[in-house]
């Protein structure tokens, strides 16, 4: 699996936005990089990676993510939104549906999620404490590289399907030589307290996912446990 250069990556002529979903759950892929759109406005999902790493927001002019990933429980959405997009807002829309209808109200148009937004309060001060997005950046990358590490030393028994320039830092995907064996895999690593690696039911496989929450000391477990399960059944 693979991404395609974002530099050869121009809008449509006439195009009205751009859009991208800057990291791909259950396939492990991630853009490292985005399309210069010029004046076509870049908008992205960042729902799977949002507050992951440092990502310059002025390039984008629209950005969306649900909170449930690394910024919180479900039931609250993010958005960063360019102004003057604002003022292009198609007035077929329903009131509900419309963010020029949600800006002027500071998002309490209606009852608002008020658990979940101060949750993700209390998760952004807690992200905040451990050093910023360059600290959860560092962290994003050591998790992933000791996961993708142990498939590196294992390279007849794990595989990897993503091209290493665009591999997910939050989703990494791998398979095993056989069904058995990644079912095996599953279940012993289960019993070994890691739970959740099972790949989605469109791809089989195994998936560990490794957003923000998830201590490095986690993945080095799993690291850990891959070595082992490749030396005793390899």
């Amino acid at each position: 699996m693979n991404l395609p250069d974002p530099a050869t990556l121009k809008p449509s002529e006439g195009s009205s936005y751009f859009h991208v979903t800057s990291n791909e759950t259950i396939g492990g892929v991630q853009w490292k990089s985005f399309p210069e759109t010029g004046d076509v406005p870049l908008v992205c999902d960042m729902s799977s990676d949002f507050v992951s790493r440092r990502v310059d927001v002025s390039k984008f002019g629209l950005i969306y993510a649900g909170a449930q990933k690394n910024a919180g429980p479900a039931g609250t959405s993010i958005v960063i939104l360019r102004e003057d997009l604002l003022e292009r807002s198609s007035d077929k829309l329903t009131a509900y549906l419309s963010y020029a209808t949600h800006a002027p109200k500071d998002s309490m148009y209606n009852t608002p999620p008020v658990f979940a937004i101060y949750m993700v309060m209390k998760t952004l001060k807690w992200l905040e404490d451990k050093g910023g997005l360059e600290a959860a950046e560092k962290m994003a990358a050591e998790r992933a590289g000791l996961i993708y590490g142990a498939m590196a030393k294992n390279p007849e028994f794990y595989s990897c399907p993503v091209n290493e320039k665009c591999r997910s830092l939050m989703n990494i995907v791998w398979r095993l030589p056989s069904e058995e064996l990644e079912k095996k895999f599953v279940a012993e690593a289960l019993e070994n307290g890691m739970s959740g690696l099972k790949g989605h039911r469109s791809v089989g496989g195994c998936r560990a996912s490794v957003y923000n929450a998830m201590p490095v000391e986690g993945a080095k477990a799993l690291a850990e446990f891959m070595d082992a399960f490749a030396a005793k059944n390899g």
